[in-house]
């Protein structure tokens, strides 16, 4: 009689323990990834600041009358595509997270493009709206760098967590799955050409 009732209490503390680290790893699991959710939101929060400083850099360069208006159109048109293309932070996945990349990476060039260009055009470049504009969209772009570090940064401490025993076992219960971070462009690898 005194060995089953040992026998229960051994099992009890193991279900006792077992249902403790169960709990615990969950509330973990969910706040690594409330942290991967917010730092998705700082990502998605500077590249609109992006989209929003294009419109008034789109309308100091219009007036500038001999300007390329090819130019000005791709870099609407790339702004346009990028802003359209919306990823929920609940639905990373590697294929969602490459299309964002791609649309941002079209107005990355659009904007590059641009910027080369307007170095042709000494009024355009004196112009002092320009030159805070063009100022406020470098200073953006080392926003969106940092944001996108950060970013990784969560992806990769949720993924030690989801991927780590004991609570790999878990995770996959619970359904939380390692999700991708950013990576670079194909062939950023590369140091681009630069022709005067």
């Amino acid at each position: 009689m005194k060995t089953s009732y040992l026998v229960l209490i051994i099992v009890g503390l193991f279900i006792l323990i077992l249902g403790g680290c169960g709990c615990s790893g969950y509330n973990g699991l969910v706040k690594q990834d409330e942290v991967v959710n917010n730092a998705w939101a700082n990502v998605q929060s500077d590249y609109q600041r992006r989209a929003d400083l294009i419109p008034n850099l789109v309308a100091t360069v219009k007036g500038e009358a001999n300007f390329e208006q090819t130019t000005l159109q791709n870099v609407i048109a790339a702004r346009a595509s990028a802003t359209q293309m919306k990823v929920d932070a609940k639905d990373l996945t590697p294929e969602k997270l490459q299309q964002f990349q791609a649309s941002q990476g079209q107005l990355s060039q659009a904007l590059g493009r641009l910027m080369v260009v307007s170095e042709q055009y000494p009024n355009l470049r004196a112009n002092d709206a320009f030159r805070g504009l063009q100022a406020q969209l470098e200073g953006t772009e080392n926003r969106i760098k940092v944001s996108r570090n950060d970013f990784n940064k969560a992806v990769q401490d949720y993924n030690v967590q989801v991927r780590s025993f004991p609570m790999n076992m878990f995770s996959g219960m619970f359904g939380f799955k390692a999700k991708t971070g950013f990576q670079a462009d194909a062939g950023s690898d590369k140091a681009p050409a630069v022709k005067f």
